[in-house]
C-alpha cells in the first residue's frame, strides 16, 4: 500500500490563553510522541514552526510560529495538523493506523475476510471495522490480529463464532 507523505496528528481544538497558544486533540499514541516534532503541517498545506509544546489534560499546548495572540490562534480552530512523515520513524514492526486503513483482511487460512474500513478507539482496545460479505467488529488484540504487514497492506485474523 501506498503510503502518505504526511501524517494526521491531531486537530487544534481551542485557544489556550491569550499569548497565541493553542490546543491540540492528539489522534498519535500520545501528546508526547507529538511534542517531539518540529513542524505541523495545517490542512491548507501550511508548515508552521512548533517553538513550544507541552502535554495538559491528554492534549498538546502549543505555540506556534506567526501565532502571536488569540486571535490568530482562534483563526486555526478546527483545523487538522499532521506531521511529515519522514520526521516521524518508527521502530520496526510499527505502523500508523492511517497506513493500515483499506488493508484486505483475511483469516488464518487466507480466506477473504473483507477490508479495513475504520478503526474505533475504545476504553479496552481500538476495535477494526471489517466491511465484506457483512461488517465484522476486531478487537485490535493478538488473540483477534494475528499479523499486520502494512506495506503489503493486509491483516490476519482469528475470528470466533459471533463476530
Amino acid at each position: 500500500m501506498e503510503k502518505k507523505p504526511l501524517i494526521e496528528a491531531g486537530r487544534i481544538v481551542n485557544t489556550h490563553g491569550v499569548r497565541g497558544e493553542v490546543r491540540i486533540e492528539v489522534w498519535l499514541d500520545s501528546p508526547q510522541f507529538l511534542k517531539r516534532f518540529k513542524r505541523l503541517v495545517l490542512d491548507s498545506g501550511e508548515e508552521l514552526e512548533l517553538l513550544e509544546a507541552r502535554a495538559h489534560k491528554g492534549f498538546v499546548i502549543a505555540r506556534l510560529a506567526g501565532v502571536e495572540d488569540v486571535n490568530a490562534a482562534m483563526r486555526l480552530k478546527g483545523r487538522t495538523v499532521s506531521v511529515r512523515r519522514e520526521d516521524a520513524p518508527l521502530p520496526k514492526g510499527a505502523f500508523f493506523l492511517q497506513d493500515i486503513l483499506g488493508a484486505r483482511v483475511v483469516d488464518e487460512e487466507g480466506r477473504e475476510i473483507g477490508t479495513l474500513t475504520d478503526i474505533l478507539e475504545t476504553p479496552a482496545s481500538a476495535v477494526y471495522v471489517v466491511r465484506g460479505e457483512r461488517e465484522h467488529l476486531i478487537p485490535a488484540v493478538p488473540e483477534f490480529i494475528k499479523s499486520t504487514d502494512a506495506d503489503a497492506g493486509v491483516l490476519t485474523v482469528h475470528l470466533i463464532e459471533g463476530m
